[in-house]
Parts: structure tokens; C-alpha cells; sequence
């Protein structure tokens, strides 16, 4: 009679990988033991006749142990049902850090999955807003995801190619994201196996909660998966169009909406009363940046850290940073052998960044008079409407002829407005999260000419 497996906790499973790792060794002597009785076994009074296997096993207690831990990182991450919560990219992440896992204690597995279980809706909806940010610009743009806006498309195309997996992969992905969202079971290999049948009979795949066969034990099942909203179209030349039922649709807008949030930094108009939907600062004005921010503009701008200059010294680079806020960008361009200068209307801020040992000006950064005396300029201007429009404008001023400027800025300012032109970078999504806005960002770069 086969008995139900007992519900454990991550604590049971690390206890279990610890105790396990601990008797490897034993395990190993067993094994050996058992080895050369069943040697004796087929043997009388020990006379050697023939081997009793092709090749007597060789067992590495290094390679136990690597399968252990992997072993108990996977069990933990079903466990905790990981898979249901993380994005895609994550889950890619944590396949290739299986490659190499770290040691297997309860602090290192409370560190790597906590916050999943902590904030599970946050990651679900980060991880549709990544999927969907991949495949069209208007995923990305702040005022097409609004709920009542009519601006998200009804499909988008990928390439499906027979040889390729990366079509294959990437419907799975919105898929996922889209029952993560719902609260509905992965997709199947039976439904990813019904798309490529009704390719060959030149038939739509139409992933509607229809019956499928599975094989399982030896027989044929019925299964019955949820209505994806979801339809399939493949083509010889290997491109896919995959189509959104108006409730899938619907599903994408409020799912981007909810984790965008209808905050201050991407307003239509310029005396829209601020709504939030987010914990956002609160000042509105105010989206301080985190340090991975940082350093992927100073990167784009190709500001680099001394060590990684051939010459004994970094360039001693003039920067202004305009809205320095409390100095956090004035922190690493310092680190960076810089030598920034900040401006900053709030005073506390100012005084702030001042005590850090930074030349601030306490003032309004537009009635600044220009000086191009700067070799860069690298901001985080206010987003409030379109004034990041006049913010950069001005900015552009005080660089020196052959000056660049780095700007971050809402992902709207490239997708939508389209007022500023430079070259774009996108932000991970999410990467303001920590601040308190979900809005899509980017990085703009601009050139003064010579």
C-alpha cells in the first residue's frame, strides 16, 4: 500500500541534505562491501572465474556530493513551488547557478528564495512585465499599458523555426507568465505538442481548455488544461503569430497596469493630479537612483572605474550632475576618479550631499546659468509630465564641445514622446522598484557636437 508523503519544511530538507552529506562516506564503504560479497557470491571458495559485471563501479565521493547539494536546491525550490512565482529570467538564472550552487544551509535558501515568498505577487507580475517588455515596444510605454487605453497589440510575432527553440521558449514564457498571473497550472508538453500538430495538418492552434491526450504509464489520458486565451499561427518560414483573446488581453493590461502603477514620473499632462497605485516617495519629484542604475549610466557614458583604465590614473573628468538629490551618483563619480560638481533645489538634500564632501549648489538647476565647461553630464531629472524635456535641454548647455550627456528616464520619453534624440538603452524592468515606481526606464545619450 503505497503511503502519502509527509508535507516537509525547508527546514526538514536541509536537515535531510545535511545528514545525507554526512554519511556519503559511509554510503561509499557500504557500497564497496556489498560489491565484493556479491563477488563472493558467485564464486566457491573464492575462485576467481570472470568478472561479475562488465566493470567493477567507481563511486567519487566529490560527485555525490555535487548531485546532493543540486538535489536539495531543486527540492527546496519545488518545494516552496518557485516555479510558479519567478519570472522566466529567473528561473534561468537559478538553472545556470545550479551549474555551481552554493552550500546548502537554511540562511543561504532564506536569501535566495525569501523574498519570493515574501512578495510573490510583486515577482508574478514582474515576470509578465518582462516577457511582454521583449516583445513590443508599446509593452514598454507606460501610457498604452493604462486599463481603458486601446493601445497594447492583439499579437506579436516570433520566430518558431523547425531547428530553433527560441520561438518554442518564448511562447512558453508568456504562457507561464500568463497562468502565474491567473493562478493556472504551466503549460504542458502535451499543449506545446498540440501547436506543432496543427501546424502539420495547416490548421491555428487554438489553446482553449480543449481536451488532450497524455501519455503516461503506459496508456494514453485525458487531460484537460485551462482556457490560455491563447491561438497559434505557424508558417513555413518559420515565423509564428501568436493571438490574445480580448481576456488574455485584458489580463496582459490590468497585469502591467497594476505593476507599472499610475504614478507621478509618466503623466500625460502637465496638471495631472499625481495617483499613485504604488509606494512611491513621498516626494513625487524625488526617485533617488539605485546603485545599479548608477552603474549602468556610467557605464553607457563610458566612465570607468581607475582599475579599469591601462594608465596608472583615471581622467580626472569634470560632471555636472544636475538634481544631484542627496549626492548618491555624486558617490560613484567620485569613486570613479571624477571630479562632479551637483546641483540641488531641496535644501535638506543639498545639505545632505554637501556633508559627503561634494561642491553643491542649492538652487533650481533651469535658472542655472549655462557654463560649457563639462565634459559629461550624468542625470536623473525630475519625470513629473514632459519637464525631463527641459531638463536635459538645459543640461546639454553646459557640456564642452564634444561633451556627453547621460540621461535616465522614462521609458515613455523613447517610446512615446520621441522629443529627445540620442542613443537608448533599456532598463531591466523593475529597476526602480526598490525606490517605490515600477515604472519602464531607459537610458538616453547624447553627444554635443565638436
Amino acid at each position: 500500500m503505497n503511503q502519502l508523503v509527509t508535507q516537509r519544511t525547508v527546514l526538514d530538507l536541509v536537515d535531510e541534505y545535511e545528514e545525507k552529506n554526512a554519511a556519503i562516506d559511509d554510503a561509499i564503504t557500504s557500497f564497496e562491501a556489498a560489491f565484493s560479497q556479491l563477488e563472493l557470491a558467485a564464486s566457491v571458495q573464492g575462485k576467481y572465474v570472470a568478472p561479475v559485471t562488465r566493470h567493477r563501479p567507481h563511486l567519487s565521493a566529490r560527485e555525490l556530493r555535487s548531485n546532493l547539494l543540486k538535489s536539495g536546491w531543486k527540492a527546496i525550490y519545488d518545494r516552496l513551488q518557485i516555479d510558479r512565482i519567478a519570472s522566466a529570467k529567473d528561473k534561468k538564472l537559478f538553472e545556470r547557478t545550479l551549474e555551481q550552487p552554493p552550500e546548502l544551509t537554511f540562511d543561504n535558501a532564506k536569501a535566495t528564495f525569501g523574498d519570493y515568498l515574501m512578495r510573490p505577487r510583486y515577482h508574478i507580475l514582474r515576470g509578465l512585465a518582462e516577457v511582454f517588455a521583449d516583445l513590443d515596444p508599446a509593452y514598454k510605454s507606460h501610457s498604452k499599458v493604462k486599463i481603458g487605453v486601446k493601445g497594447l497589440p492583439k499579437r506579436v510575432i516570433v520566430h518558431w523555426g523547425e531547428y530553433s527553440g527560441y520561438g518554442r521558449d518564448k511562447f512558453r514564457d508568456i504562457a507561464n507568465a500568463l497562468a502565474a498571473y491567473r493562478g493556472d497550472p504551466q503549460i504542458e508538453y502535451e499543449e506545446i505538442a498540440e501547436i506543432e500538430a496543427c501546424h502539420r495538418a495547416g490548421q491555428d492552434a487554438v489553446l482553449d481548455g480543449r481536451e488532450l491526450k497524455k501519455y503516461r504509464g503506459g496508456k494514453d489520458e485525458v487531460v484537460t488544461p485551462p482556457n490560455r486565451g491563447l491561438t497559434v499561427r505557424k508558417f513555413s518560414n518559420g515565423n509564428a503569430h501568436i493571438f490574445f483573446s480580448p481576456t488574455a488581453l485584458l489580463d496582459i493590461n490590468r497585469a502591467l497596469a497594476e505593476f507599472y502603477g499610475e504614478v507621478l514620473p509618466d503623466a500625460e499632462e502637465e496638471d495631472a493630479k499625481p495617483q499613485t497605485s504604488t509606494a512611491v516617495s513621498k516626494d513625487l519629484q524625488f526617485y533617488w537612483s539605485p546603485p545599479e542604475v548608477i552603474a549602468k549610466a556610467m557605464d553607457v557614458a563610458g566612465i570607468y572605474m581607475p582599475r579599469d583604465y591601462s594608465r596608472s590614473e583615471a581622467p580626472a573628468y569634470r560632471v555636472l550632475e544636475p538634481s544631484c538629490g542627496d549626492g548618491r551618483i555624486l558617490d560613484e563619480l567620485r569613486a570613479r576618479g571624477c571630479r562632479p560638481f551637483g546641483i540641488e533645489v531641496h535644501a535638506g538634500r543639498a545639505a545632505e550631499a554637501r556633508a559627503k564632501g561634494h561642491s553643491v549648489l542649492t538652487g533650481n538647476f533651469l535658472e542655472q546659468p549655462a557654463r560649457p565647461e563639462f565634459d559629461f553630464v550624468i542625470m536623473n531629472p525630475p519625470f513629473y509630465g514632459r519637464h525631463y524635456v527641459k531638463h536635459v535641454r538645459h543640461a546639454l548647455k553646459f557640456l564642452k564641445p564634444g561633451g556627453t550627456l547621460v540621461s535616465i528616464l522614462p521609458a515613455t520619453a523613447h517610446y512615446d514622446h520621441k522629443e529627445l534624440e540620442g542613443q537608448w538603452t533599456d532598463l531591466p524592468v523593475g529597476s526602480f522598484s526598490e525606490v517605490g515606481t515600477n515604472v519602464p526606464t531607459g537610458i538616453l545619450k547624447i553627444r554635443r557636437p565638436t
